[in-house]
């Protein structure tokens, strides 16, 4: 600790010794990399990433839902906070002034840019991408997003284009014979060209769309996913004993062409397990044409020589369901959608074989690793399953490849995480609600979550540190039903009802879904709708819901107060 604390002083000080940034979003992505023990995924770029950083095992989002993740990540604060659940409030209009990360970047010295998608468009971010407080120079959106639903997809030989789910695509056919990740990827890599030797240090912000739906990639990524590969999560039903009002119905895959052909009866009926393993490999196709496009980015950071001054952060804005409990998408409580991959590569305190690394990334094409790539199946972990103790001690993971930990994180870590590795530590929100004020700077520039610096010492230095009792999520319902209008999966705020608030503790899963009060925002805990227990020590796919059983009455309410306290009740005692 006294050596990070040097490092950041000497960071504080001198403006050269600043780090560039770069985040990485990926729209939609859930844990299936290589680096995540994922057997089927095809991602050697990012798994190279992971072997020269840390790995968060169990980070998670605070809102699987677009607009209310991303304004959460970026300003350190909860849905609650934000009063965001929906599209459609900017918080700076209806909350308060609350100073971004990279406006808070900005404000000390920081060039900051956004490329691609990272605010959500629209109401939520001003329709600005909250500019010009966040950002030193205009955002970058592609000029192919307008063709986002063209009905380009054909997945029935000989039928007319149309509006599909599934869509691998030929780029010579597509507008402009191009995609929009491949356009971010062009103006990210011109950005580094740009800025590579300026005094002022930069925080590059790189939103990637894919896997987010459609599924429209180059098909040429569908070599490295036969489709006989691919198994339907099992069982591929409903989970035992669990209320419908924590189904996501995936009204939104009901909008594509290629769904509605299946002629499914709402909200129930199963898509069927030959379509639905198409929709898998898609997936997976499309995350790999995502890990080719970052293994070009972070080469440009190679060629350009700021690779070894440049912290990458890698992270998704919620995970996605591929059939587990015979849903689809994000837009609810479950680990699928919450549970997030999260990777911090800090060269100067990560890096051990930065040449080894340089020399896998490949700045032309993915094929190259077909020979090289052993994957996931082929590395060794030694380690107990031992997950914690009745202290909230957390073991840390160690291989002779990756560094892990699996130390409860959140998504509204990042914030504090960057600036205190800038050299500019922000400081925990006060407790007490405040109304916003001009005058009153600690409500502006404070986070909701908590560095994890002391957490990526300590596991490079292969100890223990006590941490997070659970991550704190949540999802709103309109109802107990699942429902066309209101939209269930996406309620406007007026329509919210019920308020899903969920925690993830390093063996369970507790899920209360309560009255919600959307005139003044409120929640009714006097009332509990409904309830969800799953024990991940043998139920980590979350089907076997124990909250009715006596056996686990005490465990239940121990859960259900920590999930009422909050999350200042879940920070280690010395926070």
């Amino acid at each position: 600790m006294l050596f990070l604390l040097f490092w950041i002083i000497t960071l504080s000080c001198s403006s050269v010794a600043k780090p560039n940034f770069l985040l990485i979003m990926i729209d939609d992505l859930r844990t299936t990399l290589g680096c995540y023990g994922d057997y089927n995924s095809y991602t050697p770029n990012i798994d190279h990433l992971a072997k020269q950083g840390i790995i968060f095992s169990q980070a998670y989002a605070q809102q699987a839902l677009c607009a209310p993740s991303r304004n959460s990540i970026l300003t350190s604060r909860r849905p609650d906070t934000l009063q965001l659940y929906d599209f459609y409030s900017y918080w700076r209009d209806t909350v308060g002034n609350f100073t971004t990360l990279p406006e808070y970047l900005k404000n000390n010295g920081y060039n900051t840019m956004s490329i691609g998608k990272i605010f959500h468009p629209g109401t939520s971010s001003n329709n600005s991408d909250d500019s010009p407080y966040s950002w030193s120079e205009k955002p970058f959106h592609p000029y192919t997003n307008r063709y986002k639903n063209a009905p380009v997809c054909q997945t029935i030989k000989n039928s007319l284009p149309a509006q599909n789910l599934v869509c691998p695509v030929d780029l010579k056919f597509m507008p402009n014979q191009t995609l929009p990740d491949i356009e971010i990827l062009k103006k990210a890599k011109r950005y580094i060209q740009i800025h590579k030797n300026d005094v002022k240090p930069f925080f590059l912000a790189v939103g990637f769309q894919k896997p987010h739906i459609p599924l429209k990639y180059p098909k040429k990524y569908l070599k490295y996913h036969p489709l006989e590969k691919f198994k339907i999560p099992e069982p591929y039903a409903w989970p035992n004993n669990t209320d419908s009002v924590a189904y996501n119905p995936w009204i939104d895959l009901r909008k594509r062409k290629d769904i509605q052909r299946l002629h499914l009866k709402f909200p129930w009926e199963k898509i069927p397990k030959n379509f639905a393993k198409l929709i898998i490999q898609s997936y997976y196709g499309a995350v790999s044409y995502i890990d080719d496009i970052i293994g070009k980015l972070i080469y440009q950071l190679h060629i350009s020589k700021i690779l070894q001054k440049t912290i990458i952060i890698l992270t998704s804005d919620h995970g996605w369901s591929l059939g587990e409990h015979a849903e689809w998408g994000k837009y609810s409580n479950f680990d699928v959608s919450v549970h997030v991959p999260l990777i911090i590569s800090i060269p100067f305190m990560t890096f051990n074989k930065t040449t080894e690394l340089l020399a896998k990334y490949n700045a032309n094409t993915i094929d190259k690793f077909k020979f090289e790539y052993k994957g996931y199946t082929n590395l060794k972990y030694s380690l107990s399953e031992k997950k914690g103790n009745k202290n909230n001690v957390t073991f840390l993971k160690h291989t002779d490849i990756f560094t892990k930990t699996d130390a409860i994180v959140e998504l509204v870590d990042i914030f504090p995480t960057v600036a205190e590795l800038a050299g500019i530590p922000v400081p925990i929100c006060s407790n007490i609600q405040k109304k916003y004020d001009n005058n009153y700077k600690y409500s502006l520039v404070c986070t909701e979550g908590i560095s994890l610096l002391p957490l990526i010492r300590t596991a490079l230095d292969k100890k223990i540190i006590p941490w997070k009792k659970a991550a704190f999520s949540q999802y709103p319902r309109p109802g107990i039903e699942p429902t066309l209008h209101p939209n269930s999966d996406e309620p406007h705020l007026k329509e919210i009802t019920i308020m899903g608030y969920s925690l993830k503790s390093h063996e369970y899963r507790y899920t209360a879904w309560i009255p919600f009060i959307s005139e003044n925002k409120t929640a009714n805990w006097k009332i509990i709708i409904s309830e969800e227990l799953y024990n991940h020590n043998y139920d980590s796919a979350e089907y076997f819901n124990l909250a009715r059983s006596p056996d686990f009455l005490k465990k239940k309410n121990e859960l259900r107060m920590l999930l009422k306290d909050g999350w200042r009740k879940a920070l280690p005692d010395y926070i």
